[in-house]
């Protein structure tokens, strides 16, 4: 990690040494920064923060005294900056929305992986052991990517999938949603018909056995074919599978696929929003802002329009008007921005 944190203390320097104000004028106190890491993190003072390695579950998490050695390879490499103000991606989300709206109460982190973060009052957090006042509102990780439940809707592929993954029994809502696995799974189904029904011919196209060989840009772009005869979905088959000769008729079995896997994630992140809000107490009479960051939101249009649709569906036209749904404000890094900004106000107050 310190090869890391140099880097970044190197571009830092670049960059003040590219936007120096030239006043001449001494600085009081160093610059305050925020930083994000993708990984929950417990920070009870500004110079000193744990990442935690939530059930070891990745080798490669951000150890002890994260906030020392960045702001150790700040003072190295001579940055008249220090970190302040370390947070979780989601958190920096939530803070990032807070920021634009008083009403933003959730933030959902949604590309290669998914979870939420959301404001609660601390006497509402059951588990939690404070000494803090019960009417302080607080920031809660929910971890929804370790999710799990017999009442979701898992397959056959869902469970061979699990099995074969780097990290079995585990993430199983983030398996079922997020822009790892959408393809995989798209893929496993594609295998099965070829096998089964020939989908693609009596021999079963070799580049179609290759595990996460499908990536969630790709199929984003078949599914959102709009062209007569799936165009984009024979051009993706003959890159990504070297499939070629296919009917319109199987492209289109390609896209309802893609359509059926794409719908089924999203749904279970809008049943979660709307889950959400119903925790909080505010589905009747309140407005309700999530904020929601990521390339799967951003870029996948129909994945998107889904996830608003069966909000929608769940509440009804006139209770799913008190949920606004939105994307983030410069995301995550804006948050942690904001956070920063806001240290140095209180340490002057």
């Amino acid at each position: 990690m310190q090869e890391l944190f140099d880097f970044i203390a190197l571009e830092l320097s670049k960059f003040i040494s590219m936007h120096d104000d030239n006043s001449g004028v001494a600085k009081l106190e160093k610059v305050k920064l925020g930083f994000t890491i993708s990984a929950p993190v417990d920070q009870d003072v500004a110079s000193a923060c744990k990442a935690i390695d939530w059930k070891k579950l990745n080798d490669h998490t951000v150890r002890e005294q994260l906030t020392t050695e960045i702001n150790h390879a700040l003072t190295t490499h001579s940055v008249d900056m220090q970190v302040s103000a370390v947070v979780d991606e989601v958190v920096g989300d939530l803070a990032g929305g807070r920021y634009y709206s008083r009403d933003s109460v959730a933030a959902i982190s949604m590309g290669m992986g998914i979870d939420v973060a959301y404001t609660e009052i601390a006497q509402e957090a059951q588990k939690l052991q404070t000494e803090s006042a019960n009417s302080v509102e607080m920031v809660v990780n929910m971890q929804l990517r370790d999710f799990s439940s017999v009442n979701l809707p898992l397959t056959e592929f869902d469970a061979t999938m699990d099995l074969e993954s780097t990290n079995p029994g585990v993430r199983v809502f983030e398996k079922l949603v997020s822009g790892m696995y959408l393809g995989e799974i798209v893929r496993k189904v594609l295998l099965k018909m070829a096998q089964e029904t020939a989908l693609f011919g009596d021999i079963v196209p070799t580049k179609l056995i290759t595990p996460y060989i499908l990536r969630s840009p790709d199929l984003a772009a078949m599914h959102q074919d709009t062209s007569e005869d799936y165009k984009v979905v024979d051009e993706k088959l003959k890159e990504i599978f070297e499939i070629a000769n296919t009917t319109p008729m199987v492209r289109e079995v390609v896209a309802e696929i893609c359509d059926i896997v794409a719908e089924r994630g999203a749904r279970l992140v809008g049943a979660t929003m709307v889950g959400l809000v119903k925790k909080l107490g505010r589905i009747a009479n309140r407005k309700s802002v999530i904020t929601v960051e990521g390339g799967l939101y951003e870029h996948y249009r129909i994945f998107r329009n889904y996830l608003h649709s069966s909000v929608w569906e769940m509440l009804g036209s006139e209770l799913s008007d008190n949920v606004i749904i939105e994307h983030s404000h410069g995301g995550s890094g804006a948050g942690a921005l904001f956070l920063a900004a806001s240290h140095t106000h209180n340490a002057h107050s």
